[in-house]
């Protein structure tokens, strides 16, 4: 094994790594840099790597996983990090943050059985040693950390010093083959699965290539034949990825975490944080929750570890895509704020939040991506967006719910890309005219928000790439926006371009049925309104779709947020009958709403500690509509199903 003052593990590089001794010539070489600006961000990446003796290739890669190369207008990351190189400075991101999670929600949702968290967030500090590479990179090309967050160039010179100190402990090559190791350190991952995964993922990269549009010129990746020094890896001094079984694809590395399922109480419902239930075979899995964690995660570790708290299935964690498995995919977690969801659902949790920090990594994307191919295959879930979903998308059981309902992963989630990762882009059809997909181009679809500083709810939000788009009673932007009763009772329904506030909104791979077009607006229906959406030609917001849609044979058709049986599918159980309860939408003749699937009714009774629930099935059938920006249920016997599958 090679020696080294400071490998051995992502604890001690970032530390290590600021007490290097510079020499008089890396400081010269990094200033001459600075004074010669490159072009562009094809030709910053170049100076960065003929200046420290990283090959391209390498630089570029590393790069594209955090980055997709892009500089985020000096903005960081959900993790901390600043610019194409992600160079992570936590301390300052975090300084006066305090995380939170499902706030007002209860993650449970069952009336029957309601639950407030008693958690509270643990006292788990940041890794800042292994978080904090922006002030190794100062020390290594003698700029300054402000410079670094918010220089292009002078942040891709940080990133590239960075590798090739890391590169001293397998000695000089200019082979992108030998750099195995020092990509393996700069994932800052603590073992060995997540630091492969990563470092695999970077030489995949240059073996195929790859190009993206940035904000400073287009920038491309030449495909290399490369085969990594993978045995590198066993000289990174990391901890060995845990053996216990995880429900993951073998390559991401997962660590199994669980989350306590044990009495705390002295009462039989007195347990947490999750049911037992033996799923597929007794609750279809129709769903996959993607969540934000609103917090660290150390602390989203800390809370999932409580057994008088929340829980979900996975964690993963942005600057590397690691990822933490808790619950078991065949019990039921505590995470959506609807029982109706939960029970039919696998939750993932991702390191960020959803207004403060506008950007996830690759790194995270890619890792959640393949996850959610590996589980979407193994239990059979269709990879669109009625059964990916965000937490923006679940509706309440009831009326008095729906304001404390959860928004996450927030508007600046890139969904597009996300389903590009799993290999189902959002495809036009052309020949189809009645349904329309929310599709805008993410990095120039910049909509106009407010409140992403929670101190300042009137505040502009900065200017950020996003899935979302508004809807207006009027085509025109200077229109009002829509109604939601549910969302806003008290004040007629009135909604805002407040950053977390969803009554008039849709987000990209969203369906909806057109109901009028004028010039560059198309209406659909949305909420019982008309919502208008801004859609040039020349650049269009929608993509026409085809599919099916329900239609309202009558006006007040109800609409609920639960897809629970009839009250005669509990007799002779000792189940209760459980209620439900019609949300403040109604559907009239005329109107017509995206229809996502056929369910069939279902309740889950898991109400007692170390017991296997009940499952109460009835005869009644429900259909999923898209009816704004959440889903909803109605009773199949009260709409008619149109159009082709």
């Amino acid at each position: 094994m090679h020696s080294t003052t400071w490998w051995g593990g992502r604890r001690r590089i970032a530390a290590a790594l600021t007490t290097v001794s510079l020499a008089a010539g890396v400081t010269a070489v990094a200033g001459t840099a600075v004074a010669d600006q490159p072009d562009d961000r094809q030709a910053e990446f170049s100076a960065a790597a003929e200046t420290y003796g990283v090959p391209e290739e390498v630089l570029l890669a590393v790069s594209y996983m955090q980055s997709r190369w892009q500089d985020h207008g000096g903005e960081h990351s959900t993790s901390g990090g600043f610019g194409p190189m992600h160079l992570t400075d936590v301390e300052y991101v975090t300084a006066g943050r305090e995380g939170h999670h499902h706030d007002g929600e209860d993650a449970r949702g069952d009336q029957r059985r309601p639950m407030t968290p008693e958690g509270e967030a643990p006292d788990a500090p940041l890794d800042e040693d292994a978080l904090q590479t922006i002030d190794a990179a100062a020390a290594l090309t003698g700029h300054a950390v402000e410079t670094l967050r918010t220089d292009s160039a002078a942040n891709i010179e940080g990133g590239a010093a960075l590798l090739a100190e890391m590169q001293t402990v397998f000695g000089a090559s200019d082979d992108p083959a030998d750099w195995y190791g020092a990509v393996v350190g700069y994932s800052q991952a603590g073992d060995t699965g997540s630091a492969a995964a990563f470092a695999d993922e970077v030489f995949e990269l240059i073996n195929s290539g790859a190009v993206a549009r940035t904000d400073d010129g287009v920038v491309e990746l030449a495909a290399t034949a490369v085969t990594p020094a993978v045995e590198q890896l066993s000289e990174a001094g990391l901890r060995e990825s845990g053996r216990e079984r995880t429900d993951c694809p073998r390559r991401l590395g997962c660590e199994w975490i669980p989350a306590p399922y044990e009495q705390y109480g002295e009462t039989d419902g007195d347990y947490g944080n999750h049911d037992i239930a033996d799923r597929p075979n007794d609750i279809d899995i129709d769903y996959i929750v993607i969540h934000d964690t609103e917090g660290s995660y150390e602390t989203t570790l800390g809370l999932v570890q409580d057994p008088t708290y929340v829980s979900w299935q996975y964690t993963l964690r942005s600057v590397d895509g690691h990822i933490a498995q808790h619950v078991r995919p065949s019990d039921v977690a505590w995470q959506a704020g609807n029982w109706s969801v939960n029970m039919r659902s696998i939750g993932l949790e991702h390191e960020g939040y959803a207004a403060d920090g506008s950007w996830y990594t690759e790194a995270l994307y890619r890792s959640s991506a393949k996850l959610v191919k590996y589980l979407a295959n193994r239990f059979d879930i269709p990879l669109d967006r009625d059964h990916i979903i965000g937490h923006d998308n679940v509706p309440g059981i009831a009326p008095a719910n729906i304001p404390g309902m959860h928004w996450d992963p927030g508007p600046y989630w890139d969904w597009a890309h996300y389903f590009d990762l799993m290999g189902a882009p959002f495809e036009a059809d052309r020949k189809a005219s009645n349904l329309v997909m929310v599709a805008p181009e993410f990095e120039t679809n910049r909509p106009e928000m407010i409140g992403c500083d929670g101190n300042a709810p009137a505040e502009p939000c900065p200017e950020r790439p996003s899935s979302t788009v508004f809807l207006y009673s009027e085509p025109d932007v200077e229109s009002d926006l829509l109604l939601d009763v549910g969302l806003h009772p008290g004040s007629n329904g009135e909604s805002t371009n407040r950053v977390r506030d969803l009554g008039s909104r849709a987000a990209t791979g969203q369906v909806y049925v057109v109901a009028e077009q004028r010039r560059h607006w198309t209406a659909v229906w949305y909420l019982g309104q008309k919502g208008w959406i801004h859609n040039p030609a020349h650049s269009p917001t929608l993509k026409p779709v085809s599919g099916q849609w329900v239609e309202a044979g009558s006006d007040d058709v109800p609409v609920y947020g639960v897809a629970y049986p009839e009250d005669a599918a509990y007799e002779g159980t000792e189940v209760p009958v459980q209620e439900i309860t019609a949300l403040p939408y109604t559907i009239d003749r005329g109107e017509r709403y995206s229809f996502g699937f056929e369910l069939t009714s279902q309740y889950y009774w898991a109400k007692v500690f170390d017991e296997s629930g009940i499952v109460i099935s009835g005869d009644r059938v429900y259909y999923q509509i898209q009816l704004g920006n959440r889903i909803a249920y109605v009773d199949a016997d009260d709409v008619r199903l149109r159009g082709r599958p």
